[in-house]
C-alpha cells in the first residue's frame, strides 16, 4: 500500500486523466486513483512497447532520458511519477514539480513520451513510473542509475620494482557511459613527457566500456621513484607510489607487472619489443 498523497494532488491526477465529470473515484487504498471507463468504449487498449529500455544509466552532471513508448494511447494521458516520494513530475506535456530539471517531451505523431532530467544527481537514481490514465491505470517502470566515473591503478597503493627493470602501471577507468577523451599520466606533479631526454616511456590506452591505460617506464632508476597518477578527462585522478629498489627485498615485494592480466602483459612485452627494435635499427643505421 502506497503512502497517502495530498487531496489536491489526487484531484489533479484525476482531472488530468480525462475522466468524465463525476466519474473520478478515490479507491483501492490511500494514494490510488481510479477513473470509471466511458460507456460504450470499444477502442483498442493502450499498451507499452516491451523493447523500451527498463534500465537507464546516466553520468552525474549530464542529462538523463527516460523513454516510454505507448501504443493506442487515444485521448488518454501519460504521466511520469517518481517512486521515491510518489511525486507527480509531469502530466502530458506539463511539468508539475518546482524542480525545473524535469521536463516531459513528446514528438507529434509518435508513441514516445520522454522524461528528461537535466544535470542528473546521484539522488535522482531510482524507479520512475510512466502511467497511462486507463481504468485501471497501466504503468511502465524505468530504473535510473546515476554513476560517477572512477579510476584506479592496479596493484596499489604501493608498488616495488627492481632498479633496471620496467615500471608497468595499469589505470582502469570504469562506470562511464562514454570513454574519456584523454588520459594523462603524472610523475609527482609533472605531466609525463613521452619524448623527453630520459626516453623509454610508452603509453597505450584502450578505450571501451571500461577504458584501460598502460604506462611503461624502462630501466627504472631511483629518480623514477615517487607518486604516479593517471588523470582521465571524465574522472578524478588515481595514484600509486612506486619504490625503485637497489637490491632490497621487502616482505611485500611486488613487481611492476603485479595485478595485470595476460593481455596487459602481452601489451607490455610488445611495447618493450618495439622499443628494443627501434634501438637496434638506430644502431644499425648509425654503423
Amino acid at each position: 500500500m502506497v503512502r497517502a498523497q495530498p487531496l489536491a494532488r489526487l484531484l489533479l491526477l484525476c482531472l488530468t486523466h480525462l475522466s468524465p465529470p463525476g466519474a473520478c473515484d478515490v479507491a483501492g487504498g490511500a494514494g490510488s486513483v481510479n477513473s470509471l471507463p466511458a460507456a460504450g468504449s470499444a477502442r483498442l487498449a493502450p499498451s507499452f512497447d516491451a523493447a523500451t529500455p527498463k534500465n537507464v544509466t546516466a553520468l552525474v552532471g549530464k542529462s538523463a532520458y527516460l523513454s516510454c513508448r505507448v501504443r493506442n494511447l487515444g485521448n488518454r494521458t501519460v504521466s511520469w511519477i517518481r517512486h521515491r516520494d510518489l511525486h507527480i513530475l509531469t502530466v502530458g506535456g506539463y511539468t508539475y514539480t518546482s524542480d525545473q530539471r524535469f521536463q516531459a517531451s513528446h514528438s507529434p505523431h509518435t508513441d514516445d513520451w520522454t522524461l528528461q532530467i537535466k544535470w542528473a544527481q546521484q539522488r535522482d537514481a531510482g524507479v520512475y513510473e510512466c502511467q497511462v490514465s486507463t481504468q485501471p491505470v497501466r504503468s511502465f517502470f524505468v530504473t535510473l542509475h546515476v554513476v560517477v566515473p572512477s579510476a584506479r591503478i592496479l596493484g596499489g597503493p604501493d608498488l616495488h620494482v627492481d632498479m633496471g627493470s620496467t615500471i608497468n602501471l595499469t589505470c582502469l577507468i570504469q562506470f562511464s557511459p562514454e570513454p574519456p577523451a584523454y588520459v594523462f599520466w603524472y610523475h609527482e606533479d609533472e605531466v609525463i613527457s613521452y619524448d623527453s631526454a630520459r626516453g623509454g616511456v610508452s603509453v597505450v590506452t584502450e578505450k571501451g566500456a571500461a577504458t584501460t591505460s598502460y604506462l611503461l617506464v624502462q630501466d627504472a632508476a631511483p629518480a623514477d621513484s615517487g607518486r604516479y597518477s593517471c588523470a582521465p578527462s571524465n574522472a578524478d585522478l588515481a595514484s600509486v607510489r612506486v619504490h625503485v629498489l637497489n637490491g632490497e627485498r621487502p616482505a611485500a615485494m611486488q613487481t611492476g607487472s603485479a595485478g595485470l592480466s595476460d593481455s596487459s602483459r602481452a601489451i607490455a612485452l610488445l611495447l618493450v619489443a618495439s622499443l628494443l627494435h627501434a634501438r637496434l635499427r638506430s644502431a644499425l643505421l648509425a654503423s
